[in-house]
């Protein structure tokens, strides 16, 4: 498997949305951020927040697209067309309705799922064969409440597992770089919540 060049978190710009589920993604990335001692710059050529992070020798992209969630699929697309970046060589990070809080799931391909985010990459970039880091936020139980769940910040003990969920993740990215997804995926999808 391709290592990835651009990781691409989602979420909803500005400081009402900050701390609600759909900004799970967007959680995700700062911390890599963080770690890696990068900092995130808006950039108006993109359409988003972008840093460049080093992990064992590879060079990657951070973006955090700033069009509102059902808007990601531009930015992505401007950056990875301008850097010369392939599909199979992205990977998104985003909240997970069909994930109980605590879990975290590695994707290779697939659709949508009514992710509004995953929707507009999947028309913007021309498929799907990118990869998903997918973070579970519970679902609120009937349809019509999702906006409103997705849109609202969890109780302090669901998030706790949705930081754990980010932790466990971050501490398999190194291998997630080096292309070892089969060996990522047994890890998490293994761990108990």
């Amino acid at each position: 498997m391709e290592c990835p060049k651009l990781i691409v978190g989602l979420g909803n710009p500005g400081p009402a949305y900050e701390r609600t589920r759909h900004n799970a993604g967007f959680w995700f990335v700062d911390e890599l951020a963080h770690i890696y001692k990068a900092s995130f710059r808006t950039d108006s050529k993109f359409g988003g927040d972008v840093c460049q992070i080093s992990v064992d020798g590879c060079s990657l992209w951070l973006l955090k697209p700033m069009g509102f969630m059902n808007r990601s699929g531009s930015p992505t697309a401007r950056l990875a067309g301008f850097y010369k970046i392939e599909r199979p060589q992205i990977l998104v990070v985003h909240d997970d309705l069909d994930l109980p809080p605590g879990v975290v799931r590695l994707k290779r391909g697939g659709g949508h799922g009514g992710h509004n985010g995953l929707r507009d990459l999947i028309a913007q970039l021309g498929g799907n064969d990118f990869s998903r880091l997918r973070l579970g936020i519970g679902h609120p139980g009937a349809a019509s409440e999702v906006v409103d769940f997705v849109l609202r910040k969890p109780p302090l003990s669901e998030q706790q597992l949705v930081d754990q969920a980010i932790a466990n993740g971050l501490r398999e990215f190194p291998r997630i770089v080096r292309g070892e997804f089969d060996k990522v995926m047994q890890a998490l999808h293994t761990r108990p919540v």
